[in-house]
């Protein structure tokens, strides 16, 4: 059946994405049974369906509820919305009275019904035990979440090559007659064993199995896959070194996307790496930590106020040390003098492929604002990345490294700060770290997305700090003619897509850093200069500790510091023996 982290995640997307939708709209709900077949009919908005599993019994009536909502301000009526029910088939419209609006559409649904849903630009997911499961839409991503102990699919592309990802191995795709492409093939997983004890044999497979029949003119087809986890870019190529990269840290949840996203690659790639030594588990951690003693340990800590700046000048009456819910003593508490590692992150893709001067002169300027005793790290990117200089505290070598490059390319951002993650800092352990990113926030060729480097930005303890410079802002420096430096309609273009903004500031918030974006150049300067603050203003915290370290020096999880000032917040990046 389907594995329940991944349908935690996958439920929470579609149910997250439409609860707000939801606040205003109406509702309808309709009797249905198992084996009905619902019809779904919404040609411009999204359809959401989830099948819940009966709990009065197969062949009881089950009320299922029909939610319609619209975009924005958009007025929604009863006749926007047409129901029709009868003998086991039941067939929903959404129809508005004005063509121009959008409405967005969610059912639950009892399970083993036999599912139909039609969309032109809509998406359209699905989650759940279904009978069967058939859509058809123009351009609208189909993604269905099903078991797949007994799974019969057959997908098509009627006006395009197909575009998939799929979370198990699928048949081969094969070409048809007027350019038309199919993948279809039957997938099976081993039975469920019998579990003793509790009265209940194996589950009859005919409710164990699932017909899948979907076809689409040019859209995506996701199997078993949550839409947040899909890259930009679907084509199957062969891995960058940035991919190979993550591939060799023996990260589980990167690796697994780039085998998703080049099932073929991955495969040839991992069977040329050595077995893989897996970072022990948390179950592992805990075991180490079971004998207690006393000890005195130093826990590094970064303390932010409620708009993420650093906060400085605390002292030992400013903090609490707890573990498992038991308060420390705590011995001192003094700011961080220790060096920082600094990876300076700059994008070189073709958005600023004729402002190269721009790049240099600006990554020139944080190797000369920051201390001169941090280690900095220059490591730019485009499709793939390149190191231009390993850490080093000579500012001559690493000007000199910064006229070592040219600009252009696709832009594969999240790989490149996965790379960075996983291959430049890992190797460095518990030291403290930085990564500052010059970049416009697109991204369009990385095997991984956004979403799944959240994890391993957490666990690296490396703090943040993206800049996103908008390319036409650069374009707007590089200009020589004075009348359109004061061309007042050149604003209407300068600012950041919205997906852009919101990706910054997740990335500062899960690592503790800060994000700016960037709408005058002078603020790049300001920037740097906040960074070099914020990287002075970490706390060196000693206690005394009843346990012992976790495995592999990692961060206890049985260890809280806190301040106790209101709306201050402590991030632990290190925690090491005195």
């Amino acid at each position: 059946m389907l594995k329940l982290f991944r349908t935690l995640i996958f439920a929470a997307v579609a149910l997250g994405l439409a609860a707000p939708l939801f606040a205003q709209g109406i509702t309808r709900e309709i009797s249905v049974r198992p084996g009905d077949t619902v019809e779904v009919i919404n040609g411009t908005g999204r359809i959401d369906v989830i099948a819940y599993k009966e709990t009065t019994g197969i062949g009881d009536d089950s009320v299922s509820t029909i939610k319609l909502s619209g975009t924005g301000s958009t007025e929604i009526s009863e006749n926007d919305l047409r129901v029709d029910t009868g003998r086991g088939r039941h067939r929903i419209t959404v129809r508005p009275a004005n063509p121009a609006n959008r409405f967005d559409i969610a059912l639950q649904l009892p399970e083993r019904v036999k599912l139909v849903a039609t969309t032109r630009e809509g998406e359209v997911r699905a989650q759940g035990n279904f009978q069967s499961f058939a859509a058809r839409t123009e351009t609208g991503t189909i993604a269905a979440d099903v078991p797949t102990i007994d799974l019969r699919y057959s997908l098509q592309w009627v006006a395009s090559r197909p575009r998939y990802l799929a979370d198990f191995e699928i048949a081969d795709v094969k070409e048809k007659a007027a350019g038309r492409f199919e993948i279809k093939g039957r997938y099976e997983e081993p039975k469920p064993e019998r579990v003793e004890g509790n009265g209940e044999g194996e589950p009859n497979p005919r409710d164990l199995r699932v017909e899948l029949n979907l076809t689409t003119d040019r859209g995506i087809i996701l199997l078993n896959v949550p839409p947040n986890e899909v890259a930009g870019d679907l084509r199957e190529r062969p891995l960058t070194e940035a991919a190979k990269a993550i591939v060799r840290s023996g990260d589980s949840i990167l690796m697994e996307a780039i085998r998703r996203a080049s099932p073929k690659y991955f495969g040839d790639y991992a069977q040329t790496l050595p077995p893989l030594r897996r970072t022990p588990t948390l179950t592992e951690r805990d075991r180490s930590e079971s004998n207690t003693r006393s000890s005195t340990k130093v826990a590094t800590v970064q303390v932010t106020d409620a708009d993420n700046r650093s906060v400085t000048g605390l002292t030992n009456g400013d903090f609490e040390i707890s573990e498992d819910n038991e308060a420390r003593d705590i011995i001192s508490v003094r700011p961080v003098s220790a060096p920082v590692n600094l990876v300076l992150l700059l994008d070189v893709s073709g958005s600023v492929e004729n402002y190269v001067n721009f790049i240099r002169k600006a990554a020139r300027s944080f190797v000369d604002t920051v201390d001169k005793n941090d280690r900095i790290s220059i490591v730019i990117f485009s499709e793939d990345v390149k190191v231009l200089s390993g850490f080093t505290t000579d500012r001559q070598l690493l000007s000199e490294s910064l006229d070592t490059f040219d600009a252009g390319g696709p832009t594969a951002y999240y790989d490149a700060l996965a790379y960075t993650l996983a291959d430049t800092l890992r190797p460095l352990g518990g030291e403290r770290t930085a990564i500052v990113i010059l970049t416009d926030g697109d991204d369009n060729r990385s095997f991984l997305a956004f979403d799944s480097l959240a994890g391993t930005i957490q666990e690296s303890g490396a703090l943040i700090y993206p800049l996103y410079v908008p390319s036409s802002l650069i374009a707007a420096s590089a200009s020589a003619a004075p009348v359109t430096a004061v061309d007042p309609l050149r604003a209407r273009y300068l600012g950041l897509s919205t997906r852009a903004e919101g990706e910054g500031e997740q990335l500062a918030k899960l690592s503790g850093g800060v994000y700016y974006s960037i709408s005058q150049l002078s603020q790049i300067q300001t920037a740097y200069e906040d960074i070099a603050r914020q990287l002075r203003s970490a706390y060196e915290v000693t206690y005394r500790s009843q346990i012992d370290g976790a495995a592999g020096g990692r961060i206890s999880p049985r260890l809280r510091v806190r301040v106790k000032r209101p709306d201050l917040f402590v991030s632990i990046s290190r925690v090491s023996p005195k």
